[in-house]
């Protein structure tokens, strides 16, 4: 299971430079900024290493397409296994000591292997193969990954043999001693997890440096899998001992299904340690501010989990569905966008084409905010029912219900920030600026921690989901307010789709708060046939949608016209070549 939201991401973040059309979009106009649904085109890789052929050219969007799908399949596969955990172990104590040890492997492969094959190594490792430098980069790869396979290992050993010590003094202080010797368990069987995972996200990060986007979308469905088997096959027999080791057979199937991808990429694996190979201190240049900013993130999550513990043994567990759920939408949403525009932002800043990225920028910006707006009132105001639907059977109980919906309204209100901040951190990355994003990053999390303590005696472990979602806000608008000030633009034409937005918003809002009631009182367990229940659910979130879309539709919005167009194309028979209608 992925206990955190920046597992999740890592497992699916890095990206390299793409070739894009040499035709220069026009600066961002109302008229003129460009859909996702026209984003420029993809080229073939730097030198033929697609499966041994040149690749066919792709458009941004249809790889975001690809990428979108696979994140659904994983995220559904998240869900399902969310439910078998639920079905479980509910908001169990056990439970509680499963999502705490994750803590430290966390901390581990984030900072060290995530941080090495994440935005420091992608730019320099794509920019020798596109300057034909095949055997550098190559090199390069073999250097970061030796460097950081080792330290990885030799810290997951430091960390198995002060387990016991972690947990007692800094993951779970306030559990009972039988959860702490559970907790540690867990944490030395998890260990084994950074290790996989890390050399699956190198081998991740260097398919992607070659465009190569399919094997590494899927790869997280595999590490899903394992673990919906382990908790379904093991955890009836020895609890959640069952569904760590799914998620160890996950890691290792996330790096399993890489390799044969990276061998026929053409990679050129050596032995080699020298850090004075060409672009080990470029690589190390920008992963210095990057680890420090992941370490303190990380950090930032062991305090969260800390900080629940003294407020309940349930209330990590009720955090972490909670969680799980608003990254649902976030995972399909931007993490799907983000994946793809890093690559051509990368290229057209390297280029000195100001006008198009600032473009393609705002033309990723404006699906997130179109979509993540509607996500975010579903979630807020159906939080009740979404919770009875999809979790409230076995040990998950009306209790455990009213644990999970409470944080959920607060995580809810910050989706449209999680998700702004995760298309603006790219562009600071294509622009090689790793300090920017860390630095607000670290402000942040001081931020973050200081309110959730400051309300926690108030709010109890809701302030914990308060804090997350008003840092994250303050979060998004430091990072827009600094790339407005280095790219400039007019901000007028998107300040009146804005607007638009929001009032569709505001409509889609009202009419779900109305249906918010009787559905909560549909959807409590025995009052109605399940699948009924699930039918009158999927239809008042049908009418939500309608609505919003008939506002935006009214007020011209072109990102549904683009949403029609993207989904109509992927019909089959031709359908989707007779959209948009002709005029």
């Amino acid at each position: 299971m992925l206990p955190n939201r920046t597992v999740f991401l890592k497992l699916m973040r890095s990206t390299g430079p793409v070739s894009i059309e040499s035709e220069e979009p026009a600066p961002v106009t109302e008229e003129a900024a460009p859909s996702w649904a026209s984003w420029p085109q993809q080229g073939a890789p730097v030198s033929e290493r697609d499966w041994g052929a040149s690749r066919k050219r792709a458009s941004l969007a249809r790889s975001a397409g690809i990428v979108a799908g696979a994140f659904v399949v994983s995220r559904i596969l998240g869900l399902v296994r969310e439910v078998v955990l639920a079905r479980q172990f509910g908001t169990s104590e056990e439970l509680s000591a499963y999502i705490s040890a994750f803590r430290i492997p966390d901390l581990l492969f984030l900072v060290i292997m995530a941080g090495a094959f994440g935005s420091a190594f992608i730019p320099i490792f794509s920019g020798l193969l596109g300057d034909g430098e095949d055997e550098a980069a190559w090199r390069l790869a073999s250097v970061v990954l030796n460097l950081a396979g080792a330290s990885v290992i030799a810290l997951s050993i430091l960390t198995w043999l002060a387990a016991p010590g972690l947990v007692q003094l800094v993951v779970a202080p306030d559990a009972s001693p039988p959860t702490q010797v559970l907790t540690a368990d867990l944490m030395r069987l998890l260990l084994l997890s950074p290790v996989f995972l890390g050399f699956g996200i190198a081998a991740k990060g260097i398919l992607e440096g070659q465009d190569l986007f399919t094997l590494p979308a899927l790869a997280p469905i595999v590490y899903n899998a394992a673990t919906i088997l382990g908790a379904i096959v093991l955890g009836p027999s020895i609890g959640v001992r069952g569904v760590a080791v799914g998620v160890v057979v996950g890691a290792i199937g996330f790096l399993a299904l890489q390799i044969p991808g990276v061998m026929r990429s053409g990679m050129r694996y050596s032995r080699a340690l020298d850090p004075r190979a060409k672009g080990v201190s470029e690589v190390g240049r920008l992963l210095a501010p990057r680890l420090i900013g992941q370490a303190a993130f990380q950090i930032n999550f062991i305090a969260v989990t800390n900080l629940a513990w003294r407020t309940g043994e349930q209330n990590v567990a009720a955090l972490n569905y909670a969680w799980q759920l608003v990254m649902l939408p976030h995972g399909v949403l931007a993490l799907s966008i983000s994946t793809v525009i890093l690559p051509t932002l990368s290229r057209l800043w390297q280029g000195g084409e100001i006008d198009a990225f600032r473009a393609t920028l705002q033309g990723a910006v404006r699906p997130l905010l179109f979509l993540s707006l509607p996500a975010a009132i579903v979630l807020f105001a159906f939080r009740v029912p979404v919770v009875q639907t999809l979790f409230q059977t076995g040990a998950f109980s009306a209790e455990s219900t009213e644990l999970v919906a409470a944080p959920l309204a607060f995580l809810a209100a910050g989706l449209v920030s999680y998700a702004v901040v995760e298309a603006l951190t790219r562009a600071f990355y294509a622009m090689h600026d790793t300090r920017t994003p860390v630095m607000a990053g670290i402000l942040i999390i001081a931020l973050n921690i200081g309110l959730g303590i400051a309300l926690l005696g108030r709010l109890s472990y809701l302030s914990l989901a308060l804090a997350l979602s008003a840092s994250t806000t303050v979060e998004a608008v430091i990072l827009t307010a600094v790339l407005h000030r280095r790219l400039g633009g007019d901000p007028s034409g998107f300040g009146h789709w804005l607007w638009r937005v929001l009032v569709s918003g505001l409509v889609a809002a009202a009419v779900a708060l109305t249906l918010a009631g009787p559905l909560a009182e549909a959807t409590t367990p025995g009052m109605l046939p399940k699948l009924i229940q699930l039918a009158v659910f999927l239809t008042a979130l049908a009418v939500v949608g309608l609505v919003f879309a008939g506002c935006a539709w009214i007020l011209r919005i072109p990102e549904l016209s683009d949403t029609l167009a993207i989904l109509m194309r992927r019909l089959p028979g031709g359908l989707g070549s007779k959209w948009p209608p002709a005029k």
